[in-house]
């Protein structure tokens, strides 16, 4: 009789989890283009690369839309995944306290995470179980291949750029509120 391989995925296969197995959906978010707005061509002096990087607004709705989502279906799994080196990642945490963003939000601030290189964002995904993500770029997006739903936010830039071609795993969303809406229409547990 062959042996049974408990715990270990048969080749090719995902591993077995047993009926009704569900793992609640997780949330990550991109800071830059999604929660901060990105500056207009000529502003650069209120973004975070120009003199004054507190002033660099939000995206519009994004408070708002993240306390509803944190307290609702992603209830104290709503992660910030973001790309940034020393000074930048100094400055998101700098504009994340002077807006009181974690207050407002409902977010731990214990769930901010920095990575160096933009696909990294897939290995603190699939660390973290994220299942649902929200980012400025298709390119970072086409990384995160354990992320069932993505979505490509396009409402954080000043000047939008209209998208076309899109893959059909990615998901368009130009406001907070429409991403709200696209959340909360789809389960908030993934099996």
């Amino acid at each position: 009789m062959p042996k049974q391989r408990v715990g270990r995925p048969r080749p090719g296969r995902s591993p077995y989890r047993g009926p009704g197995r569900a793992r609640p959906a997780v949330l990550g978010v991109d800071v830059g283009g999604v929660i901060v707005r990105l500056p207009a061509d000529g502003a650069e002096d209120t973004s975070f690369f120009g003199s004054r990087p507190l002033e660099t607004p939000a995206a519009a709705g994004v408070f708002e839309a993240l306390a509803v989502l944190a307290a609702g279906p992603y209830a104290g799994r709503v992660h910030l995944v973001s790309k940034a080196g020393p000074k930048v990642a100094a400055n998101t945490e700098a504009w994340l306290a002077h807006h009181r963003f974690f207050g407002r939000t409902g977010i731990p601030a214990a769930h901010l995470h920095f990575v160096r290189e933009r696909r990294d964002k897939a290995s603190v995904c699939a660390r973290l179980g994220i299942t649902h993500f929200v980012d400025d770029r298709l390119d970072v997006l086409g990384h995160l291949t354990t992320v069932e739903h993505r979505y490509l936010f396009i409402g954080g830039a000043a000047d939008p750029v209209p998208v076309s071609g899109l893959p059909d795993w990615a998901t368009v969303a130009s406001t907070w509120d429409e991403l709200v809406t696209l959340m909360q229409a789809q389960p908030p547990v993934t099996r």
